[in-house]
């Protein structure tokens, strides 16, 4: 073993020191409404694949939770069904990678391993009164300079914060260090390691509040001003080297652990997006675009974040982003809230049955709006209804409010970053209807761009974890491996998109502190 930059790296994982060569990387996809686990081989094709849905909890308005263990299980399930279906025994898997729902936060013991309350999910504004506080104390622009980051309930640190706060006891306890903090990523490696890595990327470390990109470290200031110990956090790694190797009870044998990414950050590395001005952006629960800015970090001017995106090689890439906290998310709740439809699938045949939305506008601010409005105090809306509005309607406004969002940030994104975009590479469960794909590309003006991959989160994990291990040699051998499906072409005039889009921004406007707090 040896170390580097307070990482432990175990160069006996060197697939030449394996009695099997290897042939697949596992990818560990934990996201927000499901876990998941892919293998990939070495052109980049899924071999065999997982996937187990867990409960979301909804303590009050606004407030979204989960249990850690139903994460845990779930994700070792589909671990172990990814194996199963592709008929991968553990020593043909050359290297694990982690990708993650980002800033969701979970406390637990470091003795035990047991979580100490249930996460708290990035889409919760559990902590809109902590960020209320800071701003009238003027601390915004402390934070926004060193995270690149607004002083949002979305972020991990004002999470902390409130379960020291409201926990009993647990403030000493984590000031002696017995209680740990991590993101999801972090959560998923202590336990596949058996409690011997608390590990992070910069790209997860960047989402907290905590870390200064500037100087990619854990901030003193920022931890004093939110009051979390340092003894809490984990370690900062490279995205791509080993950090660790999973217990052998879990597999059979031991795996290293090799990537590391929050679900953004990967998807964005999976689509190839290596080049300055390269976007792409994903129609999961929420929609992030994201756009590559190169080894130094932009300042946002118009409600954006500046994010750390990767670290392969000691070679940082920054990112802008822009975090839209519902989109797919609006089609789940057309099927479990209002009940039109009976699965996810069935949207785009039911908004196919009207030619247009018929003046319908429908603002999913669910939990507030994100970027680049940061409004928490937003609520959902939908806008011109008639006598004559059909469910068919209502589903077509649903799929339109996801490009009317991306418009939004896309707009912010390009004055900020000065380049104008030449193309969207698209991605997400919602990037296979063709309908929305369709509309975006219209609402955009540009070519909108889905891959032969379509799992491109997951395979950005397993990039990282690849390259760590010399599954792949280097990033230009991934970027070869990038395939497209199907490119969706601007077919409708700018002026009858402006004019849709004008009215979208009326409808936003109307859903804009709407509730006290």
């Amino acid at each position: 073993m040896w170390h580097a930059a307070g990482c432990v790296f175990l160069k006996t994982f060197s697939p030449r020191f394996r009695s099997i060569m290897p042939k697949f990387i596992l990818a560990l996809d934990q996201g927000t409404t499901s876990s998941r686990a892919l293998i990939f081989d070495r052109a980049g094709a899924i071999c065999g694949q997982g996937q187990q849905e867990f409960e979301q909890i909804f303590p009050a308005p606004g407030h979204v939770e989960h249990d850690p263990e139903a994460i845990w299980n779930s994700q070792l399930a589909c671990a172990r069904a990814a194996l199963s279906a592709g008929n991968a025994g553990p020593a043909e898997i050359a290297a694990i990678g982690v990708t993650n729902q980002r800033e969701t936060t979970i406390l637990w013991e470091r003795d035990s391993g047991r979580p100490v309350a249930n996460a708290i999910v990035w889409q919760s504004r559990l902590t809109t009164a902590i960020c209320d506080r800071l701003k009238a104390a003027g601390l915004e622009e402390t934070f926004r300079h060193k995270t690149g980051l607004f002083l949002d309930p979305y972020f991990s640190g004002t999470k902390i914060k409130h379960l020291l706060d409201t926990i009993p006891a647990l403030r000493g306890r984590a000031e002696r260090g017995e209680i740990l903090f991590g993101t999801v990523d972090s959560f998923l490696i202590w336990r596949l390691t058996g409690g011997q890595v608390h590990a992070t990327d910069p790209g997860n470390a960047s989402r907290t509040l905590l870390f200064n990109i500037h100087t990619r470290q854990w901030d003193d200031e920022l931890l004093g001003l939110l009051g979390v110990p340092r003894a809490m956090l984990p370690e900062v790694c490279p995205s791509s080297g080993v950090l660790g190797a999973t217990d052998p009870a879990l597999f059979g044998t031991e795996i290293p652990i090799a990537g590391v990414a929050g679900d953004q950050q990967a998807a964005t590395f999976g689509q190839a997006c290596f080049e300055p001005g390269a976007a792409k952006n994903t129609y999961g629960t929420g929609c992030f675009l994201l756009m590559n800015t190169g080894p130094t970090p932009v300042a946002s001017q118009h409600g954006l974040l500046t994010t750390i995106g990767w670290d392969v090689g000691g070679e940082v890439v920054y990112c802008l982003e822009g975090a839209v906290f519902i989109a797919g998310a609006v089609v789940q709740w057309l099927r479990d809230g209002l009940g039109i439809i009976s699965a996810a699938s069935e949207v785009e045949s039911l908004a196919r049955q009207e030619a247009d939305a018929g003046g319908v506008y429908f603002v999913p601010a669910f939990v507030g709006l994100g970027a680049p409005y940061w409004d928490p105090l937003a609520r959902g809306a939908i806008f011109g209804l008639t006598r004559g509005t059909t469910r068919a309607h209502l589903a077509r406004a649903a799929i339109q409010s996801m490009a009317f969002q991306t418009r939004d940030v896309l707009e912010a994104m390009q004055r900020d970053a000065a380049m104008p975009l030449k193309q969207l590479k698209v991605d997400g469960g919602a990037a296979g209807n063709d309908l929305l794909m369709q509309f975006q590309a219209d609402l955009l003006g540009v070519k909108v761009r889905r891959p032969a991959v379509a799992e491109t989160t997951a395979l950005g994990a397993a990039y990282l974890a690849g390259l760590a291990v010399g599954f792949w040699s280097d990033i230009s051998e991934i970027a070869d491996q990038w395939a497209l499906d199907r490119e969706f072409c601007p077919a409708v005039d700018a002026r009858t998109t402006d004019t849709l889009y004008t009215h979208w921004l009326k409808a936003v406007e109307r859903t804009r502190g709407w509730t006290d707090a």
